[in-house]
């Protein structure tokens, strides 16, 4: 115990590693298995192909945003003081930010590697029997959650350690300096801000790339030429896949990545606040939430080995379920013994005293808020349910009232995620106060690569299905594919779901984080620029997602032009007797994804800066807090709607009964059913799910930004983590003007805080 006890610091960067080499032997494994027949590995090709002409194309312009950002990080970090007070920083925060730019982006890139060699594997598993398709689409999508978690881990673990010897942050006596403390953690802030800021891009380019092509694809090949939704014919149809593997694999790898790491950052910053005296010199609240989310690698690698059917019959969705629910009981069991074994019997952050156990009891307010989410998701998406049988029974009278059925759903939908995320924000903070509100958000992301696995999973399976209908299967082996999709689809929704669960308990960590180092106490609304910037940022995630629908919109419009053409001026297409010029339906969603995914991202970047250096941080804080409540609301009801839309639409595939009347595909109602899947389509693999890393992104932001535009007056005092506090009596007072006062008064020492 004792040696582990010592070193435990260095197993955090070992969990990490351990993940990855797990992933690296699924990797294996998925490389071994039968990838069919020679058209369906040249089909493989095309779409392997195409993604990575996306990645490069997008990492090129990238690679020069992240330079520039990287010069001004270093810049801001050689200044010393401002006003007298002195700066928490250096120019390695540039070094930081530059390697959680290029891990997001290696995230991102594992994930899609898997992908592109899963589809064509899981098809031809396919032709044998739904259990082996399962096995194989599964263990792909393990490959990118194993990953995305392992690198978050070894990232910010090893970084950390480096820090701390780097800015001696423990003397030669073993005491932890509190202000070197300071330090490490504002510069290890860079290694999210990078993360985070390749995530927003890749997943804005990634789903505008994704739905130009799917889109295009549907009205020209669906809706006017009445082909398949995968025909080989269709010009678009291998970019509609491609689309598949950068938005939802490649973009989701990068945007769970930015989440995981901002999450675990975030309760860091807050818990290098605390004073305690523990077995870590004082280092226990900021180690927890990296002990946890590294041990929630193993959790989810052994919830891995429940993922398995017997037969045909067996259901898809309640495997994966048992999989996922099994490493949430494991965290959840293994977090009691963690937090005992590492906390103090009592901690403080800014005035709220509380228990190791409260902190428990939040980890498992986290893990229970997660789990909702899911499972309400999972409610208002899937086949089968009343929400999009809704959508099913109004899509009989015609387009309009499709439209007008998913958007009440999507809106409905947004009630008891917002009632329990309240509800979990109030109990968390009940328990251990702001650090239980961050380390709730720890909790829940613990089992990520769990759940991107199922998450990664659907886009697999989509895929698989979009090989098999290309290479002219049986019909046998399409039905198992469209089976697997189906549950993909509410995986999918259900793994968007869980994001922005996460994303609104770690923003209000990292605004609380905000707070404490811009040294303001509280955000006056009754101010009126404060209240302006509640305005201006509640209207943020509305411009941002309006720019992203408007780049599908551009992008399929390009797209349905050039799909016209070809079935225009090539003869035999229809026929079978020519191929398709897929490779310039693969070149316009490129080069329209990297042209629009700029404007969205810059929104997201310079909005804080101008809003923090030009009128303060309390106004900034007003800004933030209403990007965060308008960018939760809309990135619930968006991917929801559009889930919903989309298992409305794959509802008729199978029949279904509309006023006791079966209705299948080609039919009137599919027809409405195709329209409103259409519209969808940027809901919810565009502008909804880039809600989440909009609203963190901007909070790491002002959180970097902080220590320029603080009220040095209010900076707070901390006490040194070394001292131990054998009694602690706290005298608060109000002054004539309202101010409060506390005194502490600590073994005949008086240390006195103004707020």
């Amino acid at each position: 115990m004792d040696f582990l006890q010592n070193n435990l610091i260095y197993s955090i960067p070992l969990l990490g590693i351990i993940g990855i080499l797990v992933m690296a032997v699924k990797s294996a494994w998925v490389n071994k298995q039968d990838a069919g027949d020679a058209n369906m590995q040249e089909l493989a090709g095309y779409i392997a192909d195409g993604a990575m002409a996306f990645l490069k194309a997008e990492w090129k312009v990238l690679s020069i945003f992240a330079v520039f950002t990287a010069a001004l990080l270093a810049y801001s970090g050689t200044v010393t003081e401002i006003n007298g007070v002195p700066m928490h920083s250096s120019w390695i925060i540039s070094i930081a930010f530059l390697i959680g730019a290029f891990f997001s982006a290696l995230a991102g890139y594992i994930g899609m590697k898997a992908a592109t060699k899963a589809n064509v594997r899981t098809t031809q598993a396919a032709r044998t029997s739904l259990k082996q398709a399962l096995k194989v689409s599964f263990t792909g999508g393990t490959v990118m959650g194993l990953g995305v978690a392992g690198l978050a881990v070894l990232g910010l673990g090893g970084l950390f350690i480096v820090f701390l010897s780097y800015f001696d942050v423990i003397g030669t006596d073993g005491v932890v300096s509190v202000i070197n403390m300071k330090t490490a953690i504002e510069v290890l802030t860079g290694f999210s801000l990078g993360a985070e800021s390749i995530a927003l891009f890749a997943r804005v380019g990634g789903g505008i790339y994704t739905k130009a092509a799917d889109v295009g694809a549907d009205l020209v090949g669906k809706v006017e030429a009445g082909i398949p939704e995968d025909d080989v014919r269709n010009p678009a149809t291998i970019a509609d896949n491609v689309g598949d593997n950068v938005g939802d694999v490649a973009g989701m790898g990068a945007d769970l990545f930015g989440s995981y790491v901002a999450t675990i950052l975030a309760t860091m910053v807050l818990g290098q606040e605390i004073t305690v005296t523990d077995k870590f010199g004082g280092m226990s609240p900021i180690l927890l939430p990296m002990v946890i989310c590294g041990l929630g690698i193993i959790f989810s690698i052994i919830g891995t080995w429940f993922v398995t059917i017997k037969d045909e019959k067996s259901n898809v969705q309640n495997a994966l379920n048992l999989g996922n629910w099994s490493s949430i009981l494991i965290t959840a069991i293994s977090s009691f013994f963690i937090v005992k074994w590492m906390l103090p019997e009592t901690l403080n952050l800014r005035g709220y005293e509380f228990s190791s156990m409260n902190v428990f009891y939040a980890i498992m307010v986290g893990l229970v808020v997660g789990t909702i989410m899911s499972i309400v998701t999972e409610y208002y998406t899937a086949m089968g349910k009343a929400p999009v049988n809704s959508i099913i029974q109004q899509s009989s009278t015609g387009h309009a009232t499709n439209i007008i059925a998913g958007l009440s759903v999507g809106m409905k939908s947004t009630v008891i995620p917002i009632l329990v995320l309240a509800g979990g924000i109030m109990s968390s903070y009940y328990f251990a106060g702001l650090y239980g509100v961050a380390i709730a958000a720890a909790g829940m992301m613990a089992t990520t690569a769990m759940q991107l696995a199922i998450d990664a999973f659907g886009p697999i399976a989509d895929n698989a299905g979009g090989i098999a209908e290309m290479s002219q299967l049986p019909p046998e082996v399409r039905e198992r594919t469209d089976n697997l999709d189906a549950v993909g689809n509410t995986t999918a929704a259900t793994g968007k779901g869980f994001a922005i669960a996460s994303a609104a308990l770690t923003s209000l960590a990292l605004f609380a984080a905000f707070v404490g180092i811009a040294g303001i106490s509280a955000i006056d609304i009754y101010k009126a620029p404060v209240l302006a910037g509640l305005f201006v940022g509640g209207m943020i995630p509305f411009v941002f997602s309006a720019l992203c629908i408007q780049a599908v919109g551009k992008a399929a419009m390009d797209m349905v032009q050039e799909v016209r053409r070809q079935f225009r001026e090539i003869p035999g297409i229809m026929e079978y007797k020519a191929k398709p010029e897929y490779e310039k339906c693969v070149a316009i969603s490129t080069k329209a994804s990297i042209r629009e995914m700029m404007l969205p991202g810059a929104i997201a970047l310079i909005t804080p800066v101008i809003v923090g250096f030009v009128f303060g941080p309390e106004v900034l804080g007003g800004l933030l807090a209403g990007v965060t409540v308008a960018g939760v609301l809309m990135g619930i009801f968006q991917s929801n709607a559009g889930g919903a839309w989309d298992n409305a639409k794959k509802s008729f595939e199978k029949g279904v009964e509309i006023n006791g009347e079966m209705y299948y595909k080609k039919s009137e109602p599919h027809k409405a059913s195709v329209t409103g899947d259409t519209v969808g389509d940027p809901f919810k693999d565009t502008s909804g799910p880039s809600m989440n890393i909009l609203i963190k992104l901007m909070s790491i932001v002002s959180l970097v930004i902080a220590p320029y535009i603080a009220i040095s007056s209010s900076e707070p005092i901390h006490i040194p983590m070394s001292q131990v506090v054998k009694e602690v009596k706290i005298i608060k007072t109000v002054d004539s003007l309202g101010n409060e006062k506390i005194d502490t008064i600590k073994n005949d020492t008086d240390t006195t805080i103004n707020r």
